[in-house]
């Protein structure tokens, strides 16, 4: 290990203690500090803060869409990639002191597979058991890393599932698209077994529901950004919270939606909830009577006006980067916009569902 430095978040005046060896978010992370973050790779711009004190940092590397060249050079710098060789002062820009200070601790873990059943044409449904330690805690709509066999890499998926309360055994769901020659993917669609064990750790994300608020909420997703909201979806309907609550959900053609049954029941289950699904390229074969088109466009015919609400959008980025605009649009401050970037991980032509 390296030398230790501290590092002070403003405005919120928490300290902690960073290896030079390891990035300021994991640093936090593993003190239970939970700052925003998504993909934890230089791709999503969600853990950009400001440099208030201090000039030795390194990087690991990152995309200059997420942090331009002017910005660094301004003081702009993203948590998830950044190393500190001095103390530093670093001015958090997009924070939620509810989460930050809730924080579960990161562990490691391995997890037996339980099954792994296609829902959709290139979506699968995966079950992983713990086998120890004996609970890894996590707050619906987080995520877990999952090491991919025969390689030193790992790839991220959101919790579909509300955490069981105590005891070993615990269950972690994912939805997740196969991509063709993705590494993770290619393992998930041909090689894995029922039984075998992966490594795991979590729990990351702050895509979780704000308890302290009680404003109606409106979901946004896509693709496999259908897995933590089902997961706060479920969580609602199991603590019996009544907040009203809208999902709209974009898919390309029918043969691209999941959980169908399960979300109109919760329908049922939940007052005050909708689910609304649709389709932006329907086939010809599709009995379609529901919405048609990107579903930013269904969203603003179905909610001319969101004032007083609580937004989370999770999916690609182009449906998140798109979402953004058009809720604070419609009357969402942006600081109720809570969004997971479902990036992808690898070079061109080999992405894979990833934070």
């Amino acid at each position: 290990m390296g030398e230790k430095h501290t590092v002070r978040f403003e405005p919120v005046g928490i300290e902690i203690e960073v290896d030079e060896e390891q990035n300021i978010l994991r640093a936090a992370a593993e003190q239970g500090v939970q700052l925003m973050h998504g993909c934890k790779e230089g791709q999503c711009a969600a853990c950009k803060s400001f440099v208030l004190e201090g000039e030795d940092i390194e990087y690991d590397s990152y995309s200059t869409f997420a942090l331009p060249d002017y910005e660094k050079e301004e003081g702009s710098t993203l948590l998830c990639r950044a190393h500190a060789y001095e103390d530093l002062v670093i001015e958090l820009l997009n924070y939620d002191e509810e989460i930050i200070r809730s924080g579960l601790p990161l562990k490691k873990g391995v997890a037996e597979v339980v099954s792994n059943e296609a829902v959709t044409h290139d979506m699968r449904h995966l079950v992983l058991r713990l086998v120890e330690p004996e609970e890894i805690k996590f707050f619906p709509g987080q995520y877990m890393d999952i090491m991919v066999p025969g390689s030193d890499e790992s790839r991220s998926f959101s919790m579909a599932n509300v955490p069981q309360q105590g005891g070993s055994g615990g269950l972690f769901e994912f939805v997740i698209k196969i991509y063709p020659d993705g590494l993770f993917s290619e393992f998930l669609a041909s090689k894995v077994q029922i039984g075998d064990r992966l490594d795991v750790e979590g729990p990351f994300g702050t895509f979780t529901l704000r308890e302290s608020r009680t404003s109606p909420l409106i979901f946004v997703g896509g693709g496999a950004g259908l897995a933590p909201v089902l997961g706060l979806l479920r969580s609602m309907a199991e603590r019996g919270v009544e907040r009203p609550a809208v999902f709209y959900y974009g898919a390309r053609q029918q043969r691209d939606l999941c959980f169908e049954k399960e979300l109109r029941e919760l329908e049922e289950k939940l007052p005050s909830f909708r689910y609304v699904p649709a389709l932006s390229e329907p086939a010809g074969d599709d009995e379609w009577n529901g919405e048609v088109g990107l579903i930013t466009d269904v969203v603003r015919r179905g909610e001319p006006d969101l004032k007083g609400r609580e937004a989370y959008v999770c999916g690609p980025p182009p449906m998140v980067d798109a979402a953004i605009p058009l809720l604070t649009e419609l009357g969402v401050p942006e600081q109720y916009i809570f969004y997971d970037k479902f990036t992808t991980t690898g070079e061109p032509g080999e992405g894979e569902d990833g934070k």
